[in-house]
C-alpha cells in the first residue's frame, strides 16, 4: 500500500503590491499648502479680531448691520449670524487666557498668530504667507496642466459624469467602504471634484479676494471691486472660503486616519503606496 503523500502547507499570501502614486511635486506641494494654509488662517483670524463683523456691499463700520459678528455682552460671548445668536462664552467673544485673565477679542489666541494681539504683526505674517501661497499655487498649476498631472490623476471620464457613479461614491464614503486592489491607486469621483475645486477655484478666489481688499490694489484694478461688489463683499466671501478649505482639510484628515494613516502619509512622503487588498465579496 502506497504511502500517503504529506499534506502540503498553503504559500503564505503575498505581500500587497508597492505602486508610485504621488509624484515628487505633489508631495512638495501638498506639505508646503498645509503649513502656509493653516499659518495664513491663524493670521488671518489675528486680523479679523481687529474687526469681528462682516458685511455684504462697498461700505461696512460699526453702525452698518452685519451679517456676521462675533463680540461680547457684560457676561457673555457671543456668535451672531443674521438674526440668530449663539453663546459662545469661553470659546469665541469671551474667553479666559492661560494667565488666567478674561479678554474679549473674537477668537482665542490659541488660534491666532500672534498668539497675543498685534494686528501689524498678524498683517506681516499673513502677507508674507499669502506669498508663498500664491507662488506655490502657480507653480503646482501649471506643472498640473503641463506636466501630466490633471489629465492623468485628475481629468473625469465621461462614465464618472454618471449621476448614478456619483451617487455610488457618495455611498461608498457614507459606508466607509474604500477602494481596495488597483482602484486604490486612482482617484474617485468625489476625490477628482474635490481637488479641482480646491486648486482651480477655491484657493485662487481666496487670493482674488485678499488682493480686492488691498488699497493699492484697488488703485491698480479697480474692477476687482467691480468684479467681488465691493472690499466688504469680497472680505466675506474671503472669510466663507477660508472656512470651506478648513471643512475640506477636516474631511480630508479624516478620511486619511479612516482608511489607514500609516500607509497614506507613507505614500505623501515617500510616493509609494501599498495597495489594500481585494475584498472578498464571498466573506
Amino acid at each position: 500500500m502506497a504511502e500517503a503523500e504529506p499534506p502540503v502547507a498553503p504559500s503564505p499570501p503575498a505581500p500587497p503590491a508597492r505602486v508610485y502614486r504621488h509624484r515628487l511635486p505633489v508631495r512638495i506641494w501638498h506639505w508646503v499648502n498645509a503649513v502656509t494654509l493653516l499659518v495664513l488662517l491663524m493670521s488671518g483670524l489675528m486680523i479679523f479680531n481687529a474687526h469681528p463683523r462682516l458685511y455684504w456691499g462697498e461700505y461696512g463700520a460699526n453702525p452698518d448691520y452685519a451679517w456676521l459678528a462675533i463680540g461680547s455682552g457684560p457676561d457673555m460671548g457671543f456668535l451672531r449670524i443674521g438674526e440668530t445668536r449663539i453663546d459662545t462664552t469661553g470659546v469665541l467673544g469671551r474667553w479666559t487666557d492661560a494667565k488666567g485673565v478674561e479678554q474679549t477679542w473674537a477668537f482665542p489666541g490659541w488660534a491666532t498668530i500672534p498668539t497675543t494681539y498685534s494686528l501689524a504683526d498678524g498683517r506681516r505674517w499673513h502677507l508674507l504667507f499669502a506669498w508663498i501661497l500664491s507662488i506655490a499655487l502657480t507653480l503646482y498649476m501649471l506643472w498640473t496642466l503641463f506636466g501630466g498631472h490633471l489629465k492623468k490623476d485628475l481629468h473625469v471620464h465621461r462614465a464618472e459624469w454618471s449621476p448614478r457613479h456619483i451617487w455610488q461614491d457618495i455611498k461608498d464614503h457614507v459606508r466607509l467602504r474604500f477602494p481596495r486592489g488597483e482602484a486604490a491607486a486612482r482617484y474617485g469621483i468625489l476625490q477628482k471634484l474635490s481637488y479641482i475645486g480646491v486648486i482651480f477655484v477655491a484657493l485662487p478666489l481666496m487670493i482674488a479676494t485678499g488682493l480686492t481688499m488691498s488699497p493699492g490694489m484697488n488703485a491698480a484694478w479697480p474692477w476687482l471691486l467691480d468684479l467681488f461688489g465691493g472690499r466688504q463683499s469680497a472680505r466675506s466671501i474671503h472669510f466663507i472660503t477660508a472656512w470651506a478649505l478648513v471643512l475640506f482639510f477636516l474631511v480630508h484628515v479624516a478620511m486619511v486616519l479612516l482608511a489607514g494613516p500609516v500607509n497614506e502619509l507613507r505614500s505623501m512622503i515617500t510616493g509609494w503606496f501599498r495597495l489594500p487588498p481585494e475584498r472578498d465579496d464571498a466573506v
